[in-house]
């Protein structure tokens, strides 16, 4: 009779303890054990209470369905919205799940775990000096990079280094850039494909040694059709379109002699540069393409007064930024779609021109290239090609690396001594001194000039504003190129007039023309 009550109480403590482990997402029936099975029970309570213990729940579901990921789901759902730590560990906890279906092939429990962990992410609201930033920032980063791999397993283009691919997508908005490359840009677009034949050998190969996807050696046909003296109304300059002191960051010379950003080897190493960081920046191609075309804030901007810390991809982004720049990513994504199947879209692309082939020259002295191209007997347009970089169309001062047509180093060589020492023209301008009142265009009328030149020459952003007092370059009409000395030394302001130093050779007809009076 003992024996039998101690294995009453025994069944009915098991039975307590055992319907105390399990979850109000799924309950579980505890049927009683026969008499016989105490030793079975015993265990199995030691095994739940360990597992209990170490906040683990046994994976009784099948693992191909993602059930057991979409209730770990469910759970952590209902976590505190209070706790920011709990918030984000519980957030990359579902990261995790992701990634461990991602590894098993299950694309779509994958896609929803991310989700989950993104809304987590969204209600960790930290301070930006909480030494939780960092955590929720490199985790925003993860889950748009896990959500490029798989977005880019599904569709992609080019080599994969590294899982990093460009998306390609049909939507409405790349098939309107694609109408306008089949009709009224059709000609600027197949001549742009039959320049890439010139330079594209040299930007694969800068791009393969960075490690990033060659496809993006077709970006210059939308910066600049592939000229590399195209110059933007922003000032960008080149293949690339860099700005002056985008180009400096990322290592572009620029002086009175030179400017690198149209050099097409120096520049492509430049933009590969750039485009790297940004992509470790913003973890996926289109939106890194985005910043690269508008600036890496302005982009950081549009994201964060939207409160966006994750993109499932750029088109979620699309309709907040700027016009200019939102219709980037899609032109470059119709380039692609139009290169690789040309028939597809009716195109019929013309055969590139050959890659530009070369060899290099150490010169002491500036020197100028259409006189140095008449002294070995070649066309200077040769040199001017193979040399875009420089501004006067000379070498600079001191040593410089001239490129020059394969076997005519020697030649070249040869020619130096017999070529004059060639000075470019300084710039010719006067100083004029704002007043009350006075505007850029009128101020452009007055000297003949144009307000985009004396803005240039200012560096006046696009709303051209100055201020009495302000003192501006306005470019001298009607003087001569030649002149070796800075007007800017010979013009001087005493109260409200100019005064101009009389040259040799003046005379007053001249000046009077100069000044429009």
């Amino acid at each position: 009779m003992k024996s039998m009550t101690f294995l009453i109480s025994l069944l009915m403590a098991a039975i307590l303890l055992f319907g105390s482990c399990t979850t109000d997402s799924k309950r579980m029936e505890t049927v009683p054990p026969p008499a016989d099975d105490k030793t079975a029970v015993e265990e199995k309570i030691n095994a739940e209470q360990r597992a209990a213990a170490e906040g683990m729940e046994e994976r009784t579901d099948d693992p191909e369905t993602g059930e057991f990921i979409q209730e770990t789901i469910e759970q952590e759902s209902t976590k505190s919205v209070d706790d920011p730590a709990e918030l984000l560990e519980t957030a990359f906890n579902a990261y995790e799940d992701a990634r461990a279906a991602w590894d098993k092939g299950d694309i779509e429990t994958a896609l929803k775990a991310l989700d989950e962990s993104y809304r987590l992410l969204l209600l960790v609201d930290v301070s930006d000096d909480s030494p939780l930033i960092q955590q929720k920032d490199e985790l925003r980063l993860l889950i748009a990079q896990r959500i490029q791999e798989i977005y880019a397993s599904r569709v992609s283009v080019g080599d994969v280094v590294n899982n990093r691919t460009i998306p390609l997508v049909e939507n409405k908005h790349v098939l309107a850039e694609i109408n306008r490359f089949q009709t009224v840009e059709k000609k600027y677009f197949l001549e742009s494909y039959r320049r890439s034949g010139m330079y594209r050998d040299y930007i694969c190969s800068v791009l393969r040694e960075a490690g990033i996807p060659e496809e993006l050696s077709w970006l210059p046909m939308i910066e600049s059709w592939f000229k590399v003296n195209a110059y933007s109304r922003a000032r960008a300059l080149g293949l690339w379109q860099f700005i002056s002191s985008t180009g400096l960051r990322f290592g572009l010379k620029r002086d009175r002699y030179i400017d690198e950003r149209m050099d097409f080897i120096k520049a492509a190493n430049a933009a590969s540069k750039y485009l790297d960081e940004l992509h470790t920046m913003f973890g996926d191609w289109t939106t890194a393409l985005a910043a690269y075309n508008s600036g890496e804030y302005r982009v950081q901007r549009v994201i964060r007064a939207q409160r966006i810390n994750y993109l499932d991809n750029f088109w979620d982004l699309y309709t907040m930024l700027p016009r200019e720049t939102a219709r980037f990513v899609p032109r470059f994504i119709a380039t692609l779609l139009i290169i690789k199947d040309p028939q597809k879209y009716g195109m019929e692309l013309p055969e590139p021109l050959p890659p530009l082939e070369f060899e290099t020259v150490t010169i002491q002295k500036p020197a100028k290239l259409v006189s140095l191209a008449q002294t070995v007997g070649l066309s200077d347009d040769i040199f001017v090609t193979l040399n875009p970089e420089l501004r006067h169309q000379s070498t600079p001062e001191g040593s410089y690396e001239l490129r020059v047509p394969v076997g005519y180093v020697q030649k070249v060589q040869e020619a130096l001594d017999s070529i004059v020492r060639y000075i470019p023209p300084e710039a010719t301008y006067v100083i004029h001194y704002v007043r009350s009142g006075e505007t850029v265009s009128g101020i452009a009328g007055r000297y003949r000039t144009s307000v985009s030149a004396i803005a240039r020459l200012n560096n006046l952003g696009k709303r051209y504003l100055i201020r009495p007092g302000q003192s501006l370059k306005v470019p001298a009409s009607g003087a001569s190129s030649t002149r070796t000395s800075s007007p800017s030394d010979q013009v001087t302001r005493e109260g409200s007039n100019l005064t101009y130093t009389v040259k040799q050779g003046d005379a007053l007809y001249k000046i009077a023309g100069t000044f429009n009076t």
